[in-house]
């Protein structure tokens, strides 16, 4: 980057500064949501929706799924074990 660039982006280095710590909060808060832990205590919280019938089965599936898929992707223990399913 030249200097006459430096020069006249230089006004703009604190929105850039936010925009980068933005971004690293967002990956920080993404990674977090994605943690095997947090995966399984959500999946432990939708069998208890379940069992309490506060969702029907059909959303229970679709939701499992998606946290099965994400917990998969995520490198935790997979599959299905310790989900119990009506």
């Amino acid at each position: 980057m030249g200097v006459l660039s430096q020069v006249v982006l230089f006004p703009l280095a604190p929105v850039r500064g936010v925009v980068w710590v933005a971004e690293r909060v967002r990956d920080m808060a993404e990674e977090e949501m994605c943690h095997p832990s947090v995966l399984r205590a959500r999946l432990a919280a939708l069998n208890e929706a379940l069992e309490s019938e506060a969702i029907g089965p059909e959303e229970f599936d679709r939701e499992e799924d998606r946290l099965l898929d994400l917990l998969e992707r995520s490198g935790g223990r997979g599959g299905r074990a310790g989900v119990r399913t009506p």
